[in-house]
């Protein structure tokens, strides 16, 4: 019959084995999420701050109109007052992007006046509409640009951004969880040799839930 010590060391041997492959699992996802979601990161932390300070960062609204016009064979082509929120036709708006530095192209128009056409264009960080008068064809269009600041923000919020970011910011967030999660596991991988491990990410949790309870009202 074997020693104890002789039946113990195979499984030793297997469970460092094991431990060595996780371990080296979790450091692969834990360093590519943390490589593909970095600048993501860097550019939430940091619009997080701007957000939460918004009311004290001042910034001046810059407001550009502009004026132009449309051929009238082109408005025989516009459909007639309704609910619709259709895009203006394409000739329209071609027609509208030659008169005036917007292109409302694929944007929902509102169809319900029957004097104008009016078409809005939020993006982030500004504002701007076009509007087309039905009886002569003639275009007004503004623009207002909240600067640098107020587009990062509209950024970190999703405003007006398009169904492209709307995607990268899920996919960006998905690389944020894999990276915490990987995280979690390799802290309870090295916890042993390291005490101060789990206090700290309790202090995580704690902390806010504190201040949510406590001081949000």
């Amino acid at each position: 019959m074997r020693p104890a010590a002789a039946r113990r060391a195979p499984a030793k041997k297997k469970n460092k084995k094991a431990r060595a492959f996780w371990l080296k699992q979790l450091h692969t996802w834990h360093w590519v999420s943390a490589a593909v979601s970095l600048a993501g990161m860097f550019l939430f932390a940091i619009t997080g701050i701007t957000l939460n300070h918004a009311a004290s960062i001042s910034a001046e609204p810059k407001v550009v109109q502009s004026e132009g016009k449309i051929a009238p064979g082109l408005l025989r082509s516009l459909p007639p007052a309704g609910d619709g929120t259709a895009p203006l036709p394409a000739n329209v708006a071609r027609a509208v992007a030659a008169a005036v530095p917007l292109d409302p192209a694929g944007f929902p128009a509102d169809w319900s006046a029957e004097d104008e056409v009016y078409v809005a264009m939020p993006g982030p960080g500004r504002d701007a509409w076009v509007s087309i008068d039905r009886s002569n064809g003639a275009i007004s269009a503004e623009v207002t640009n909240r600067g640098t600041v107020s587009y990062l923000n509209d950024l970190h919020k999703g405003r007006n951004t398009g169904s492209v970011w709307f995607w990268f910011i899920d996919l960006f967030a998905a690389a944020c969880v894999v990276f915490t999660v990987t995280g979690l596991f390799l802290l309870q991988l090295h916890a042993r040799h390291r005490p101060s491990t789990w206090p700290l990410v309790g202090l995580s949790l704690l902390i806010p839930l504190a201040i949510a309870l406590i001081f949000i009202h």
